[in-house]
Order: C-alpha cells, then sequence, then structure tokens
C-alpha cells in the first residue's frame, strides 16, 4: 500500500499520452503507483478562474497536471521502466 509517508514523486506530466504510457509500462512491471490531477482551470477559492480569465490564449495541453507516485522501494525500478 501507497501512502503518503512511503511514497516518492516518479514523474510529473502535462501530455494525456505520456500519462497513458506511463500507466501502460508501471502496470506491465507490476509497479504499484497512485496518481493524482490537477485541473489548471478549476475552481479557485475567489471564484471560478475560467469565467473570470476565459482561455483565450492559453495551451490547452497545459490545462491537466498528470503526478505520479511510487513506493519508495520501487523507485529505482520505475524509473528505469519509464526511463527518466
Amino acid at each position: 500500500m501507497i501512502t503518503i509517508f512511503n511514497r516518492k514523486e516518479l514523474v510529473t506530466t502535462f501530455s494525456c499520452k505520456r500519462q497513458i504510457d506511463v500507466r501502460a509500462l508501471l502496470e506491465q512491471h507490476h509497479i504499484n503507483y497512485t496518481y493524482k490531477i490537477i485541473n489548471r482551470n478549476s475552481t479557485s477559492p475567489f471564484g471560478d478562474t475560467r469565467s473570470r480569465t476565459g482561455t483565450f490564449g492559453q495551451n490547452l495541453e497545459s490545462t491537466y497536471q498528470f503526478i505520479f507516485y511510487v513506493h519508495k522501494a520501487d523507485y529505482e525500478k520505475a524509473k528505469f521502466v519509464i526511463k527518466l
């Protein structure tokens, strides 16, 4: 089980294709992982950011950030598997 105390950040990406590739490689090599998705256009505590500023001129490829975590003991193996 991966908890906040025994995990290590493996990779961060904004690419949907890259996150699919990372997930497939980790699953293929039986490495447990967790991930977090951050929506950069989500509602902030001060109101909806997108409704105030719009998305004109923003790179929509960087809307979502994917952060992958693995168990500390599996970090070196996972790093090698995804070829960082």
